[in-house]
């Protein structure tokens, strides 16, 4: 089947609280489906997670749907790092939880030399010393042998984040050195690469839980009190970025057997992820109609105005004529909320929880279509193709 239509589904707050389904999901899902349970139309699991590796959400996602779902159907935050090849050789650090390590490895996403905070620390014992219990009881030097780092890859937040916060400014402030005295004169920074912006997420709580952008706030915030500086992204990746969009559509035409298509749907709960960058790729696509350049660009281009971009190394055709974004009540959303159309002035701070590097245009985060739930999703991209 060839299809002129794709869907993007967020997870969290759209299909899922926490562990559990949100019930509208599965009967959605029944209408998606033939009689062969196969999809009517290529669809695609777009979400900010990242602390697993693809195969072991599309997993979880059949199991909790009941629905069969291949990893070529899921885009995790971190999954348009293996796009990144001229970082591939070099010495990565990674935050975050969960297999970080095994995630950031060469099978998954190509990076060959891997090193995470927990054998920073476990070589550095004197750097980490919030927690009275972990510090060291006998004088300790650093054990020989770890490469230091050259970039810094941040996957999600972490469990323990004083000891994240301590040892990433240590790495930045010592030029990949931690064992060293900081350097003032430092003029260049390590590259960083930052998946996932999400200040917010939904989970079963009744009110959004912190994500990894509170992380990066944190991060951030130390940096600059640090050094007078801002700290500077080689790339922005998760959504809103718009190579996560680009990889996404490459997998939606890859289902559709090479085939380009018309329309994209993009179903999500959060304005300034899904709903900014659902906008942000519609317009990019728009762009691309009139312009027809390649799309063989910078990986966060319009993203942010702050963003220092690193190179995309593989051709990521971005053929679609359309993206329609389509907002859901079922997460981080709150209906009771005004939209950015019903203020006149611009987005308040309070609404706009985008990250730091994020350009703040009020029509980016008006959604083309709000919907109860995803269910009232489906209907209407059923109706709208017929």
């Amino acid at each position: 089947l060839v299809c002129q239509a794709g869907v993007l589904f967020d997870v969290d707050g759209v299909l899922l609280r926490g562990g559990s389904v949100i019930p509208a999901a599965r009967r959605a899902f029944q209408k998606l489906l033939d009689r062969n349970n196969n999809f009517l139309f290529p669809v695609v699991f777009v979400t900010n997670a990242g602390n697993c590796q693809r195969h072991h959400k599309a997993q979880q996602l059949s199991h909790l749907l009941e629905v069969q779902i291949a990893p070529e159907q899921v885009v995790l935050s971190h999954s348009p790092l293996r796009l990144l090849k001229s970082f591939h050789d070099k010495c990565v650090l990674v935050s975050g939880q969960g297999p970080v390590a095994d995630i950031a490895n060469t099978v998954s996403l190509g990076f060959r030399n891997v090193v995470s905070i927990e054998q920073l620390r476990e070589h550095h014992p004197l750097l980490d010393m919030v927690d009275h219990n972990r510090r060291p009881r006998l004088p300790v030097s650093p054990a020989p042998g770890l490469v230091t780092s050259g970039t810094i890859i941040l996957f999600g937040e972490p469990i323990r984040w004083e000891t994240n916060l301590q040892l990433l400014i240590d790495v930045l402030l010592t030029n990949g050195s931690p064992g060293s005295v900081y350097d003032p004169q430092l003029t260049a920074q390590l590259p960083v690469l930052a998946c996932n912006m999400d200040l917010m997420w939904m989970a079963e709580a009744p009110s959004p839980r912190f994500g990894h952008g509170m992380f990066l706030l944190c991060l951030e915030s130390v940096y600059r009190k640090l050094t007078g500086r801002e700290l500077q992204y080689q790339a922005l990746l998760g959504k809103p970025s718009l190579l996560t969009y680009q990889y996404a559509e490459h997998l939606l035409r890859q289902q559709n057997h090479g085939r380009k298509l018309t329309t994209i749907y993009a179903v999500g709960d959060n304005l300034m992820t899904d709903i900014y960058g659902a906008n942000l790729y519609n317009r990019y696509l728009a762009q691309q109609q009139t312009t027809m350049t390649s799309t063989k660009k910078l990986v966060a281009q319009g993203t942010g105005s702050h963003v220092t971009m690193a190179m995309v190394e593989e051709e990521l055709v971005s053929a679609a004529a359309q993206c329609h974004s389509i907002l859901v009540c079922t997460g981080v959303y709150n209906p009771r909320s005004p939209l950015p159309s019903d203020q006149s002035s611009a987005v308040t701070e309070m609404l706009f929880h985008g990250h730091r590097d994020m350009v703040l245009e009020p029509n980016l985060v008006e959604p083309g279509h709000v919907v109860e739930d995803v269910e009232a999703a489906v209907d209407l991209l059923l109706q709208q193709e017929c």
